[in-house]
């Protein structure tokens, strides 16, 4: 092809017609690209004719041109005869090499029999090998590449296997359940559901322990009060209540159910049906003046459990007194709606996340208590836990969940990016953070931002809609579940996760 082009130029690059330059480029004619020169500069008034010409339509305008008119033609045609047989050449010998490939590259024999193949094309195909080899190579040596770093990380992951796998299945809530706590110190865990009512059930037995039905919205969150048997829940009738959370164990066995159809076929009450305690009165309710004026979202105890923090949908979270009931101070400064709230489990810090894209770290450790904002999410922080090591993890709509150090606001340590939204997280005593999404999964990481594991998920196990919350099981009660999960599908699972020894 170069030849060729080479071999045009030398013949038909410049043709003078009547001092006239017609430039060709290629094989092709540009008009109006590059003036012509005025031949009458040069030559004074021997032509009568147009001092420019920006088109072959114009030189064949004149009798005298045709002659020029007609060798432009056929110089042309030769030409797009001449890129014509190359191209047919190369398609030719395209098809070959194809046929070669297909046949395989093991051996001459194999690639081409003998007398198929004349001289002439063998050497053609050395001299397309040559040409496409270093393109052909360096695809080939990017793929090999590609093949040994997966199976690098194809490898590590399986050295670091986790098992996950399902043991209970906690039902009997009407609708989504929003949040799921676990108790320390006995094999209990509690679920706040949007069907108005809180439950307390055993983690080995399955059974409902005690159901309370004191609010009169959906309930948000719950939480554990760290040594007496006392469950702070807030709810959407804008209102925080402690309820007491003892139960009875000696209580007759309940009934298995198999499916959701089986719990909405029956129609007799639950408390009936499997002999569940009914608690309606709270011990103390958090309301009234100073209160919040809307949806309380969440609320946690503070470290001695005599405080406790609410967040709500009113812009504001309020830091009460347990004792008097009353509201002790007012945390504002968000710009918009609350979606949780956290205290640290030993110092007097909490940390509020917002629709805002922030969230807040309150420090109530001296008189006047300080506040830093914390930027890195470009949508609303869904979730906001502290670990053990004084960091904080946070967990956004915008699929992300950082790790932050509490002295540094600035940026986070660690990013981990998902597929999904995130919604209520938690983080294990070792350091695992467990990640609900709304894509009905839950991912493992940790704080290194690794991914451990995916608990598994199809048609009959694990989720069907949102996963809502979860929470890990605390060290010391020895159950057959560590970590729980809940979502808008009514069901929460209790799940046996063992992790690798270096996650664990």
């Amino acid at each position: 092809f170069q030849l060729a082009v080479k071999e045009a130029r030398k013949k038909f690059v410049t043709k003078k017609v009547k001092s006239q330059d017609i430039i060709l480029w290629s094989g092709q004619f540009f008009p109006g690209k590059m003036p012509f020169e005025n031949s009458s500069s040069k030559t004074g008034a021997k032509s009568k004719r147009s001092p420019r010409l920006s088109s072959l339509a114009e030189i064949g305008d004149a009798s005298e041109d045709a002659p020029f008119r007609a060798r432009l033609h056929q110089l042309f045609s030769q030409i797009e005869k001449e890129f014509e047989g190359l191209y047919l050449e190369n398609l030719s010998l395209q098809e070959k090499l194809d046929a070669m490939g297909a046949r395989g590259g093991d051996g001459g024999a194999e690639r081409s029999p003998a007398g198929d193949m004349m001289e002439g094309d063998l050497a053609t195909g050395k001299s397309l090998k040559a040409r496409f080899g270093a393109v052909a190579g360096s695809k080939v040596k990017a793929s090999n590449k590609l093949r040994a770093q997966t199976s690098k990380i194809v490898s590590s992951f399986k050295a670091q296997s986790v098992v996950c796998s399902i043991i209970r299945d906690y039902c009997g809530h009407k609708d989504g359940v929003w949040q799921v706590g676990a108790k320390m110190g006995q094999p209990i865990i509690g679920t706040a559901s949007a069907d108005h009512t809180a439950c307390i059930w055993g983690v080995d037995s399955g059974r409902c322990l005690l159901q309370y039905q004191g609010h009169g919205g959906s309930v948000n969150s719950l939480k554990f009060h760290q040594s007496r048997d006392l469950v702070l829940t807030g709810s959407g009738d804008g209102t925080a209540h402690v309820w007491q959370a003892a139960v009875n164990w000696d209580m007759p066995t309940r009934k298995g159910h198999s499916s959701e159809e089986e719990l909405e076929d029956d129609e007799e009450p639950v408390e009936e049906r499997d002999k569940v305690d009914v608690l309606r009165t709270p011990v103390c309710e958090f309301s009234g003046p100073g209160g919040h004026t809307s949806v309380v979202v969440a609320a946690d105890w503070l470290p001695g459990g005599d405080q406790i923090i609410t967040a709500s949908w009113d812009r504001t979270a309020i830091l009460w007194d347990m004792e008097t009931r009353e509201p002790l101070q007012p945390l504002t400064g968000h710009d918009h709606e609350l979606t949780h709230a956290c205290a640290h489990q030993t110092q007097r810090l909490v940390v509020t996340a917002s629709r805002d894209s922030t969230f807040r770290l309150w420090d109530f450790r001296d008189q006047i208590p300080a506040v830093s904002v914390f930027q890195g999410h470009t949508e609303s922080v869904t979730s906001t836990v502290f670990t053990r090591d004084d960091k904080v993890v946070s967990g956004s709509d915008d699929r992300t969940v950082k790790v932050w150090e509490l002295r540094n606001m600035r940026s986070a340590l660690t990013t981990i990016r998902t597929d999904s939204a995130v919604n209520r997280l938690a983080v294990s005593a070792s350091g695992v953070i467990a990640i609900p999404h709304d894509n009905r999964h839950i991912r493992l990481f940790d704080l290194n931002g690794q991914r451990v594991a995916r608990l598994p998920r199809s048609s009959r196990q694990g989720h069907r809609r949102m996963v809502s919350s979860v929470c890990w099981a605390p060290e010391e009660p020895n159950t057959s579940c560590n970590l729980f999960s809940c979502g808008f599908d009514r069901r929460v699972l209790g799940w046996a996760i063992c992790l690798p020894k270096e996650s664990a």
